[in-house]
């Protein structure tokens, strides 16, 4: 199993470059895991994407319901972010030695402790990972 950060799973669902690329990467794992941060962080993206008038609401409301159909028929594995991922994420950003932001931090912790490599499409997040000994894979 494989930890997906939400830049992979908004290019599997939002048309752009990566988009066949996520969709070849998501489709050949056995239930991807994602976080309840993924899922707040999805719908931000789609929020941004029709405030800034790149997709429009009824489209936004479409992929919503697919994804939301995704996460009930069990495409993914679904972890919650728990106190000790919070902990751990500060410990991390306390080091002020990565390029980590706050959610980033949160997606590596969660994929850290449950001993999972993290997949990602953002270089930033992906070489905090790689600099703090966590297995990562970059999908460019």
């Amino acid at each position: 199993m494989v930890y997906v950060d939400t830049s992979i799973i908004v290019a599997y669902y939002c048309p752009e470059s990566l988009s066949e690329r996520a969709e070849a990467f998501l489709t050949a794992q056995a239930r991807p895991a994602i976080s309840s941060l993924t899922e707040v962080e999805f719908f931000s993206a789609l929020a941004r994407k029709v405030r800034e008038g790149g997709m429009a609401r009824n489209a936004a409301v479409r992929i919503s319901s697919q994804f939301l159909g995704h996460l009930q028929g069990l495409f993914y594995s679904y972890l919650p972010v728990e106190r000790r991922h919070y902990t751990l994420a500060r410990e991390w950003l306390g080091l002020f030695s990565t390029r980590l932001r706050t959610l980033d931090s949160l997606h590596v912790a969660v994929a850290s402790s449950e001993g999972l490599p993290l997949s990602t499409a953002d270089r930033n997040l992906y070489e905090s990972a790689r600099y703090l000994h966590i297995e990562a894979a970059l999908l460019e």
